[in-house]
C-alpha cells in the first residue's frame, strides 16, 4: 500500500543546517533511508523561509531550497524523481519515489508576481499563500486583523489557476480561506486538523472541511501534536480521532496525511519519523477496509494532482 505525504519540511532543516545529509541523517524524520524502508511512495518538499532571513533575501534563501532539493535532494539519489504530473506519478517504477516540490508563504516572492512566475517555472506544484502571519498576498492564521486576500493575493491565485498549480490554504487567516475557495481552481489544505477535536487557530472549522469536501477537495491530517491534542505528546490515535471526524462530515474521498514532519518539535508516540508509517498503516486496517486506507494514504491527494 503506498503513502503520498502532502507536507515535510526537509529543505527548511538542510537550510539551516548545511551539514545535514539527506541520505541518512538521523537529524531529519524524513531522510532517504527511512523513505525507502517505509511505504512513501510520493513527498512533498516545501520551501518554508523564516522569518529570521532579512525581507530582501526572502527570494534568494527560496532559490537556495530549490537548489538543495535539485542539487542535494534529487541529483545525487536517482531513485528519486521529480513529479509535477500525475502522468509522472504513474510512470514512477517499483523502486522510485516521487518528489513534489511546493512553497509555503509566499514571503519569498514579496509582492513580485515575476518571483513567482519564477519559482513555478523552476518546478513547484503548489503554493500556500502564507505562513502564520501577513505577507503582501493575504494574512495568516495568528495576524489579529484577521484580513483576507490582497488584490496582489488574488493575482497569486488565477496565476496558480493559469498554471494548474494547488492553492495551498493550511496557515491561512479564515476570511483568506473562504477567498481562496471562491477564486481558487485548485484549492486543498496540505496540513491542518479540526477545530472542533483541537481549538487552535491552525485547525480548520466543521464549515470549512464541509467547503473543501463541496469543492471536491483534499485534507492532510498532520503529525503536529499540538494541532492533535493541544499538547506536547499525541498518540497514533488522535490521528485517527481527526480522520474519522473528516470522514464523518462526508469526507472519506477528501482527506489524506501532511505529516510535517521536519516542521516541528513534537512527535506522535510510534510515529516518530518516515520509517514509522507503518505504524499509521496497522491503526488504520484495524477500523477500515483496505480501500478506505488506500484512500486515506495516497489516492485521495493523488487523485487531486491538477496536472
Amino acid at each position: 500500500m503506498k503513502i503520498f505525504d502532502a507536507h515535510c519540511d526537509v529543505l527548511y532543516k538542510m537550510f539551516m543546517d548545511r551539514k545535514i545529509d539527506f541520505k541518512n541523517s538521523d537529524k531529519l524524520q524524513v531522510n532517504l533511508e527511512g523513505v525507502q524502508a517505509s511505504r512513501l511512495k510520493v513527498q512533498c518538499f516545501a520551501i518554508y523561509v523564516p522569518a529570521i532571513v532579512h525581507p530582501e533575501m526572502k527570494f534568494n534563501a527560496a532559490l537556495y531550497m530549490v537548489d538543495l532539493f535539485y542539487e542535494h535532494v534529487l541529483k545525487p539519489n536517482p531513485q528519486l524523481k521529480h513529479i509535477k504530473s500525475r502522468q509522472d506519478i504513474d510512470q514512477l517504477g517499483d523502486d522510485e519515489i516521487g518528489a513534489v516540490l511546493t512553497l509555503e508563504g509566499c514571503d519569498a516572492v514579496g509582492c513580485d508576481l515575476l518571483k513567482l512566475k519564477t519559482l513555478l517555472r523552476l518546478g513547484i506544484s503548489s503554493v500556500g499563500l502564507t505562513w502564520n502571519y501577513a505577507n503582501c498576498a493575504a494574512d495568516g492564521v495568528l495576524e489579529e486583523r484577521g484580513a483576507g486576500l490582497s488584490s496582489f493575493g488574488r493575482q497569486v491565485v488565477y496565476e496558480l489557476n493559469a498554471g494548474k498549480a494547488l492553492c495551498d490554504v493550511s496557515h491561512l487567516s479564515e476570511r483568506g480561506f473562504w477567498d481562496v475557495m471562491e477564486w481558487a481552481d485548485y484549492p486543498f489544505a496540505s496540513h491542518s486538523n479540526c477545530y472542533s477535536l483541537c481549538p487552535n487557530p491552525r485547525n480548520l472549522s466543521n464549515e470549512q472541511i464541509e467547503a473543501l469536501i463541496d469543492r471536491d477537495s483534499v485534507m492532510g491530517i498532520t503529525f503536529v501534536t499540538e494541532f492533535l491534542s493541544g499538547k506536547q505528546t499525541a498518540t497514533i490515535t488522535d490521528i485517527l480521532r481527526h480522520l474519522e471526524h473528516v470522514c464523518s462530515l462526508g469526507g472519506e474521498d477528501h482527506v489524506g496525511f501532511g505529516s510535517d514532519f521536519d516542521g516541528t518539535d513534537g512527535r506522535v508516540a510510534g510515529l516518530e519519523n518516515a520509517r514509522k508509517y507503518d505504524s499509521l498503516l496497522n491503526e488504520l486496517t484495524k477500523y477500515y477496509s483496505d480501500i478506505q486506507a488506500e484512500k486515506f494514504l495516497f489516492r485521495n491527494f493523488y487523485s487531486r494532482f491538477p496536472r
